[in-house]
């Protein structure tokens, strides 16, 4: 039986730490009760080995193991590169 890993698709919005990314989640989900759309976000750190993801580049991360306290994810492919990355 072969296991399905979990992968999501976010925006990276910091590339500060060394061999890290902070990738922001956003999805709509619609209110029990009143019945409205609403946007929530989650942000999650993922390892980036090579240290070469810019912030505004759109990737998808995948579960893997912990890394550290707050790491468990890592940054399987680039989908969108970000526009001004000649900085």
């Amino acid at each position: 039986m072969a296991s399905r890993t979990k992968t999501l698709t976010g925006k990276v919005i910091s590339n500060k730490m060394d061999k890290t990314v902070v990738v922001l989640i956003s999805r709509q989900e619609k209110h029990p009760v009143v019945g409205k759309i609403i946007r929530k976000s989650t942000k999650l750190k993922a390892h980036d080995a090579d240290n070469t993801i810019n912030i505004g580049d759109v990737v998808e991360i995948a579960e893997c193991k912990p890394i550290s306290k707050d790491k468990s994810w890592t940054v399987s492919r680039v989908i969108e590169k970000a526009l001004g990355e000649d900085q």
